[in-house]
């Protein structure tokens, strides 16, 4: 499993908005430009985003991106599974895999599973509102 630039933009992209949701909309060039990520490519992944309901957004002028719902509504793991074609460690877990012709005597399965099934709990015990209380590397030294 490799999270691609989607899936990790994604989540910037959600922290962001919601350090800033007392702001009300956010303009996509704002975003892009507090991120240095590509405008054009931002589109994307907002479109997706809005598509989900996740961010709700509002054109012209005054316009822009804000959450609809509190950041500790949104999980790590629900952005990435909306981003990425799959977060399986393996593709015989792939979503819409068919049964694998080994799998009855496949003695990595079990190991498979519960690797795909930490990873899951993991992403999904990580909500936007833990990414936001979390501080860039350093920034934990207590004076």
């Amino acid at each position: 499993m490799l999270i691609s630039t989607k899936g990790r933009y994604a989540l910037r992209i959600m922290v962001d908005l919601a350090e800033h949701q007392s702001e009300g909309f956010i303009p996509l060039k704002e975003l892009a430009d507090r991120q240095e990520i590509s405008e054009k490519y931002l589109e994307s992944i907002v479109r997706m985003l809005v598509k989900a309901r996740f961010l709700s957004g509002l054109r012209g002028k005054g316009g822009g991106y804000k959450l609809t719902r509190p950041p500790e509504q949104y999980t790590v793991g629900s952005i990435l599974r909306l981003t990425e074609e799959t977060l399986a460690p393996v593709a015989c877990l792939e979503e819409g895999a068919g049964v694998c012709r080994r799998a009855g005597i496949c003695r990595t399965l079990p190991f498979w599973k519960g690797l795909d099934k930490v990873i899951a709990d993991y992403l999904d015990s990580s909500t936007v509102a833990d990414l936001m209380r979390r501080g860039p590397e350093g920034y934990d030294y207590v004076i």
